[in-house]
């Protein structure tokens, strides 16, 4: 085959990737657990051409130099895996904000590891697709599984991938709270290896969140929602805390963002259990139950205007597209 179009959905972390040990493979300093959503699917198509150059469009702008890198080297790869030297024309179509902290990489480069491993005539697994995504971005390597999964850390190439975990309770949302869609002046990447080279604060941040993993692993088992919530809100301020003790400081979260995550607090108090997380942006994602989940967004949307906030639910993993289908969006 040399053509293939994939569609894979962003996940947000529980317990938070912050950190690498080898930034080369994408090895992180501790593991993650994440839920894949149903909303702002990316789709991209690969195709294996005569071309004697890889050609990568982006919402409809072509990508050079450093922008396009990380895609030729999940390309690379993938023609090291096939035998074959052909290059290929990539073509990506993002319906969430790029680099404004609502994991538009995890979603494109789980796309394109699904998409380019068939164009190539590779039949690779789940865990082989999730450890290519990887080298592209890692929290790719959790959207190639839909619902909840764990990042194992592991020690190697081989090792560090992710798995599907199973959740028995009740249904779990997201609102996902846009106070910015701008790109970030602090890519993610830059924002991660500052913390890393100068916060006092990151060793801990490493030591207390692998912890917190093994905690909200056994939540997940347990399908208790109150313990998850829990550590999802902890994991995602103490990730906060380690960027705020760099020199100078990294700071995402915005007065809104803070505003948000009070009116999340006070919804508790009030009896609807919903609990606040962020990643390297303003936005505020909360967990909640589904049955809870319009509730939620219309509270928080009284409490804080201008705010504009989209409802998902547990998403589906990367898959294919057939010629001509277009992805469903929630």
């Amino acid at each position: 085959m040399t053509r293939a179009t994939a569609v894979a959905h962003p996940n947000i972390a529980l317990v938070k990737y912050w950190g690498k040990t080898d930034r080369e493979l994408n090895l992180p300093a501790t593991g993650s657990l994440s839920l894949t959503l149903d909303i702002f699917p990316t789709t991209t198509t690969v195709e294996v051409t005569d071309d004697p150059f890889d050609r990568v469009v982006l919402d409809g702008v072509e990508l050079s130099g450093e922008e396009s890198a990380r895609v030729r080297t999940v390309l690379s790869l993938v023609r090291e895996l096939a035998g074959s030297e052909a290059h290929a024309h990539v073509t990506s179509t993002n319906t969430v904000p790029t680099a404004a902290g609502l994991a538009s990489s995890a979603a494109a480069f789980a796309a394109l590891a699904k998409a380019s491993s068939v164009a190539y005539g590779l039949s690779l697994s789940d865990a082989e697709l999730s450890r290519l995504a990887r080298r592209g971005s890692g929290s790719a390597c959790r959207s190639v599984f839909g619902g909840l999964a764990r990042w194992n850390k592991g020690t190697s190439d081989d090792t560090s991938i992710a798995e599907p975990l199973e959740w028995s309770g009740e249904p779990l949302s997201m609102v996902v709270a846009v106070i910015s869609s701008a790109r970030k002046k602090i890519g993610s990447r830059a924002g991660m290896n500052h913390t890393v080279e100068t916060s006092p604060y990151f060793e801990g941040w490493v030591s207390s969140n692998a912890v917190l993993l093994e905690r909200a692993s056994r939540a997940v088992h347990d399908a208790d929602f109150t313990s998850l919530g829990e550590i999802t809100e902890m994991s995602a301020l103490r990730m906060h805390a380690s960027m705020l003790g760099a020199e100078p400081p990294v700071r995402y979260l915005t007065g809104t963002s803070f505003a948000m995550i009070d009116a999340v607090q006070e919804l508790r108090e009030q009896g609807i259990e919903t609990y606040a997380s962020a990643d390297a942006g303003p936005n505020v994602k909360i967990l909640c139950r589904s049955r809870e989940a319009a509730l939620v967004a219309e509270r928080l949307r009284e409490r804080i205007g201008d705010v504009k906030m989209h409802v998902a639910n547990a998403g589906p993993g990367a898959y294919l597209l057939d010629e001509g289908e277009r992805p469903s969006e929630a």
